[in-house]
């Protein structure tokens, strides 16, 4: 059999277990979609904030470029003409906003999770992860030299087992974790991994706040920052293409580990940078992030709405946010109840194994701040019914 014709055969079997995906064809307008003809309500988006359909915050930044500073392309790594004025404001904001010593810019999650793990291990380096967490940091620990153990998914019992029971046979032990888990949106206990981290000198704690960044925290810094341990955690990473509407990603940490990054991170240095005026977008918006508390609460109260409805109708929901899984099991019996809700009007999709367990496949309600209550009330009456 030839390559061709293995792939094709791969496809076939993808295609027969309903777990094929194809790149859906959309026209986006605001807060709505149109695939099909079909005009819905976008309940799949990362636009946690709803920022992305903000004209007047873009007419606002806007103003503030001219044909001089509009700098659409970096032309190069930061390590050699790459490294604009933006990025170290940007740097400097952020650490300033979390008060940490130093703050490093990337060009995406992906990026960050699967460059800081390898240039900061060694042969002599334990990795303990959460078994949920994303496939960025899964990767980014297979490109390490360090061992890896995969704990049970919050289960800090069988964590502090493995702690103690390898603390001695390594140099440094690396805890990794999301904060806010991007599938079930159930979230970690950042207090008690920083309980845990202590009992020990030589081990770091790694928090990825990808889907907690903007929408947690009385200044929207993340769960962290809601549970006022940010100083306690050694590589603390968020990214900016979600609740922020913009791109990128960022380490805060210790300004001998941003320094260290700058030389050792492979996917840091060898990559062009990001345009500097979506670094500067960037900087417009996390400067605005503190006063934008009542989109949060909005956003926290549809969530809360949506949970109790799938609850009451059977369904068992780990949500504790604004990602709220509707845990179907079965990949087909899942689309065709997605298939149901994109006919009554919301855009909501089908999550299907790789991404998921055999036998767990749901439709992931991702919401976003700009959605009204009246109509989570009507998706929530619609589920009832299903």
């Amino acid at each position: 059999m030839n390559i061709i014709d293995h792939i094709q055969e791969e496809l076939h079997t993808l295609e027969a277990s309903s777990n094929l995906r194809r790149l859906p064809q959309m026209v986006h307008d605001g807060r709505e979609v149109v695939v099909n003809g079909q005009r819905m309500l976008n309940l799949s988006s990362n636009d946690y904030l709803g920022l992305s359909a903000d004209l007047s915050l873009r007419r606002e930044f806007l103003a503030t470029l001219t044909p001089e500073t509009f700098l659409p392309t970096s032309s190069s790594s930061r390590l050699l003409t790459g490294n604009f004025t933006v990025y170290e404001e940007l740097e400097a904001e952020l650490a300033h906003l979390f008060g940490t010593e130093a703050a490093l810019v990337f060009n995406s999650g992906y990026h960050a999770n699967t460059g800081i793990l390898p240039a900061l291990s060694d042969a002599q380096t334990l990795i303990l992860a959460d078994k949920l967490v994303h496939a960025s940091l899964i990767d980014g620990i297979r490109l390490s030299p360090a061992r890896c153990i995969r704990y049970r998914h919050n289960d800090l019992l069988q964590l502090e087992r493995l702690l103690s029971q390898h603390q001695a046979s390594y140099r440094q032990i690396i805890i990794v974790t999301e904060s806010l888990f991007s599938m079930d949106g159930d979230k970690a206990d950042l207090t008690a991994l920083v309980q845990l981290k202590r009992l020990y000198p030589h081990v770091l704690l790694y928090v990825d706040e990808a889907h907690a960044f903007g929408v947690c925290g009385p200044h929207g810094l993340g769960l962290a920052e809601e549970e006022k341990c940010i100083a306690d955690i050694d590589l603390l990473v968020g990214t900016f293409g979600k609740a922020a509407a913009s791109a990128g990603a960022y380490i805060v940490c210790r300004k001998a580990i941003r320094e260290y990054l700058v030389n050792k991170m492979r996917t840091f240095i060898f990559t062009t940078a990001l345009p500097p005026v979506n670094v500067a977008w960037t900087l417009f918006i996390v400067r605005r992030l503190a006063r934008m508390q009542p989109l949060r609460q909005h956003l926290a109260a549809i969530s809360l709405l949506l949970r109790q409805a799938l609850l009451e109708r059977g369904y068992t929901c780990p949500s504790q946010s604004h990602i709220v899984p509707m845990i179907v099991g079965a990949s087909a019996d899942t689309i065709l109840r997605a298939e149901l809700l994109q006919r009554h009007g919301f855009y909501a999709l089908p999550v299907r194994p790789p991404t998921v367990p055999e036998g767990t496949s749901r439709i992931r309600f991702s919401l976003t701040a700009d959605i009204r209550r009246e109509e989570v009330e009507q998706l929530a009456d619609l589920i009832r019914n299903l």
